[in-house]
This record gives structure tokens, sequence and C-alpha cells, in this order.
């Protein structure tokens, strides 16, 4: 089965990029590839009014509470967001959140009509102990995969470090993950590549038969490079 190409453009804690709310700018969907824009949450509301399709990068499972700096699914839903991250790998560093509490979160986004889009991957000395399957196995195994979600494999090892797993490599756990989603959602559930895609190795990765696009990180802050990658999603399906 086919499924659209999806590109993602994870802008972190930084503003938008010049020329992103555009109508011309790539982080629009283009013929043949869908894109989702996660900016800040003080630039949600500017990304959907222009159009864009647009994620936050966090949302809170509850409603309302006592949650001191947290918006909630609720919330999110409330402003027009279509998409939200959920377990970004920064998230479960810098956070400390853990699977039960990724687990809630996509929960929510699904009861609030939300998209999800799931993040899973190992980290360097995970890789090197030969878990790294096991660790991503624990990640998958739990999430509410009977519904429309959107996995990120990320190798967290990966990421800003210069470092890229081999299109063997990346093919592999993706069609690993792929091999745990149940059988009525398994070749319809996008799973998307998550560690230093850029517009080199871009459209090597974005042809392996199991990668359905790209979460990409500070390489999206350039609408060039963005651009770039969008162009390889459209030459890997062709």
């Amino acid at each position: 089965m086919s499924r659209t190409p999806l590109i993602a453009a994870n802008w972190k804690m930084n503003p938008v990029p010049d020329g992103a709310l555009t109508s011309d700018s790539p982080f629009h969907p283009q013929h043949g590839v869908d894109t989702i824009v996660f900016p800040t949450f003080l630039e949600l509301i500017s990304c959907i009014g222009e159009g864009l399709p647009t994620g936050a990068q966090y949302g809170h499972a509850d409603s309302t509470g006592a949650h001191t700096g947290d918006v909630s699914m609720t919330m999110l839903k409330k402003v027009g967001c279509q998409f939200v991250l959920c377990g970004h790998s920064e998230r479960r560093r810098d956070h400390g959140e853990e699977d039960s509490d990724v687990v809630a979160q996509a929960e929510a986004a699904l009861r609030n009509g939300l998209h999800p889009v799931i993040c899973v991957g190992e980290t360097e000395a995970e890789r090197k102990t030969k878990r790294h399957k096991q660790v991503v196995e624990r990640q998958v195994r739990v999430l509410p995969l009977r519904e429309a979600v959107t996995i990120a494999y990320e190798p967290v090892w990966a990421i800003g470090t210069g470092v890229t797993p081999t299109p063997e490599q990346a093919q592999d756990m993706h069609a690993f993950i792929r091999s745990l989603i149940p059988e009525a959602r398994r070749e319809t559930t996008r799973i998307l590549y998550g560690g230093s895609l850029n517009p080199e190795n871009a459209l090597e990765l974005l042809q392996q038969p199991d990668i359905d696009g790209g979460l990409v990180g500070k390489i999206s802050l350039g609408p060039d490079n963005f651009a770039k990658i969008v162009l390889a999603a459209i030459q890997a399906r062709n």
C-alpha cells in the first residue's frame, strides 16, 4: 500500500523561520507530500492562521488542573491544532517523561481529536549494548496503535551529533516497528525518520520502503533546506 510521505518541521524553542508564513513557503503541503509544522506554543495561532498544518510540541494529558506551565490537549484543539508531538526524546530527557506519560498524552490527544505523532527511539548506550530493539519494542507495545497515529523513530544517538544511521540500519528499525503494529493498521500507519535528516541524505533514506517521511529538527529552520527534503520525498516516491 502506498503511504503519502509526511515531512514534519519541529522548530523546537526557536522563532518561526523567516518566510515560513508566506503563501508559497515550503511548509505548506505539496502535491504528493504532507507537511506539519511544530512551532512553540506562542506561535501556534500565527501558523494556524496562515493555513499551515500545525501541531504542538507537547500537550498535557489532563484537560485542566494545577499544572503550572503546561497546556492541555483540550486547549490545543480549541485553538485549531491538528497534531501534537508525544514523547519527543528531548521531553523524555529534559522533563523525565516515561512511557506511561507518553501513552497518557497520546490517548488524550486522540480523545480530543488531535493526531499524535509519537516518538520512540534508543540512546547510544542502548544501541551499543544491543538493546536497541528491546527498548523500542517496549516503547511501541504500550501505544494506542489500534487508533490512527503516526510514529517517529528517533535514533537519539544520531540527533545533533552529525552521525547518521545507514539507510539499511534505519530501514531495519522501521520495518521492526511496523511489525509491532496491529495488522489492521500496519500498512496505513506512517513511520517517520527523526535523526539528522538533511538535504544530503534525505533521498537515500526516504527511498527505504518502511520510511514514510521525516521529523526534521534544526535543519527545518532553513526553508530552503526543508524544501529540498520535501523534494527528496517526492523523488523517492517516483
